[in-house]
């Protein structure tokens, strides 16, 4: 039997694709109602947010071509996390073990990458730290992100033993 996580393998492509996918899209809806019940403001200002990663304050005053942008940087991130997960899991056995705690570490370490590396190298304006923020955050990312991206590749892999 072929390696399941193989690049060739066209049933790992369509485990990576929905877990991006669902992950991807739950993760910015999500974001997108807290914004709105948090600031009572238009959601594009989470897409324009996203986008100042890259293109720093212009990004709040460029219109629907920094939302687009904020939204294609959100999927590229949302991508590499769920490759990256794909890609570790049959090498590391104790994610196996059990899928709740997996997803929480795994939103965990999504938030701790986010914040402590991938935020700081970015031109986005940095906030005041605030706890109950960064709590509302982890939570999000371990529900949005660790939790359908640890139940749909552990699944996959569970499909392919013998």
């Amino acid at each position: 039997m072929s390696d399941p996580s193989t690049h060739a393998n066209p049933d790992a492509r369509k485990a990576i694709l929905f877990a991006w996918l669902t992950a991807g899209s739950l993760d910015i809806m999500t974001a997108f109602v807290h914004y709105y019940l948090k600031t009572g403001k238009n959601p594009v200002g989470v897409l324009n947010y996203v986008a100042s990663g890259v293109f720093g304050t212009t990004a709040f005053t460029g219109g629907t071509a920094m939302a687009v942008w904020g939204l294609l940087i959100h999927y590229i991130i949302a991508f590499c996390f769920t490759l990256f997960f794909f890609l570790i899991y049959p090498k590391l056995k104790i994610l196996s073990l059990n899928k709740v705690l997996t997803a929480i570490g795994y939103g965990l370490f999504a938030w701790a990458l986010m914040n402590l590396v991938v935020l700081p190298l970015s031109k986005v304006p940095r906030p005041v730290f605030r706890l109950s923020n960064a709590l509302i955050a982890a939570m999000i990312l371990i529900f949005m992100i660790g939790l359908p991206v640890t139940l749909i590749i552990s699944n996959y892999y569970s499909s392919k033993k013998d």
